[in-house]
Formats: C-alpha cells, structure tokens, sequence
C-alpha cells in the first residue's frame, strides 16, 4: 500500500485562516451596510424620538452580541444585522435631511468614507508595527471628542463643526487601521462578526463626519 504525504509549511494553515476570517468579515461588513442602508431607506420619513428609540436599540443589539457569541455564532450575525438595521434607522432622518437639502454632499461624502476606509484599512492590515498604543489613545482622545461636542452644543466657537469633524476623522483613522490589524492577527473565525461591528462603526462615523464637512463647503 502506497502511502503520500504532503508537506504543508506551518504558516499556510494560519495564513489560509486568516484569509478565511477577512473574507467572512468583509462579507458581515458589506451584509451590515445593506441593512443599514434599507433602515435609512424605511425610516427616512420617521420622527426624531422614533430615531432615538432604534439607537437605543441598535446598541443594545451590540450588547447582545456578547452574550450570544458564549452559545450561538448564528444569533451573534443575527443580532450584528439588527444593530445595522436600527442604526439605520436611527440615522434615517438625518441622511433623508442631506438627500433632499444637499444631496451632493451625500454622494461626496461617501465617495470620501470609501477611500478613506480603502487607504487607512491598508496601511492598518500591511503595518507590523503593534497599533494597540494608538488604539489606546484614540479612545481617550474620542471621550475628549465628546466632551468637546457637549460643549459645543451650549457654547459658540468659530469653525467648531469643522474642528469637530476633522479631530474625529484623525480619530477614526486610528481605529481603522487598528481594527484591520485586528483582522490580519487573527484565524478566528468566532470573532468575525465583532470586526465586522467595529469596522462599520469605523466606516458610519467617517461618513457622517465628511458629511458634516462637505455639507459646510457647500454652504459657503
């Protein structure tokens, strides 16, 4: 009896894997995004409170996905497409309010959050440099982003949409590049739906701040 052996090297399983999980990934991102856009699309004539409740609600789905990771890979996609769907919702009337009042500035920003995304994705999967400190310190310099936002919102400072904007896309870079380093260090495939939650956060919240800057051009 003729007996073959392949030999495989060590790093072809890992790597296979980790091609595996940024293809399962990217598939999440992309079924996120549908979903949020047909929230938008649902929801675009919705009151603002209504708005409210499906934030809540979207983060709670965010939530869920802790628990339900412990015991069902299905439920975790499930609730993953809720969180896109409610998101969508809740954001409905603000992006209804850019189709019909500057709908250019819709089509820039996301021709924007596209490369962005495309370019800050990249350097973060090719980089070997460890981007936990950078991670680290965008999500102190997001809670003084809110902070500066609250104040904002009580206090008139010149320019300060745009200073706004452009801290939270340096920001948002940091994450993004962290975030798909996430996704080039890992083979789990279990965590796949949590990288895709934290790359559309990445990809909603650069949208909505180019928004808020194309939309000021175009005011003036």
């Amino acid at each position: 009896m003729n007996e073959s052996v392949v030999y495989q090297p060590a790093g072809v399983t890992a790597r296979d894997g980790t091609h595996t999980l940024f293809a399962r990934t990217m598939g999440y991102v992309a079924a996120t995004a549908a979903l949020f856009a047909l929230g938008a699309y649902l929801g675009r004539g919705l009151a603002g409170g209504v708005g409210i409740v499906a934030f809540i609600a979207a983060f709670a789905c965010l939530i869920g996905m802790r628990f339900a990771a412990r015991g069902s890979l299905q439920l975790t996609v499930v609730l993953l497409g809720g969180f896109g769907l409610l998101i969508g919702l809740a954001v409905a009337p603000t992006v209804a309010y850019y189709a019909s009042a500057d709908p250019r500035a819709l089509w820039e920003a996301g021709g924007a959050t596209a490369l962005f995304i495309a370019g800050f994705g990249a350097a973060g999967y090719a980089t070997r440099r460890d981007l936990t400190a950078i991670a680290r310190a965008c999500f102190w310099a997001l809670v003084a982003l809110i902070v500066f936002g609250i104040v904002l919102i009580f206090v008139h400072i010149p320019g300060g949409a745009l200073i706004y904007s452009v801290l939270g896309l340096v920001i948002f870079a940091g994450f993004t590049m962290f975030d798909f380093q996430r996704l080039r260090r890992s083979a789990d495939i279990s965590s796949a739906p949590f990288l895709a939650a934290s790359i559309f956060l990445d990809i909603l919240n650069v949208f909505l701040l180019l928004l808020t800057i194309f939309s000021s051009q175009e005011g003036n």
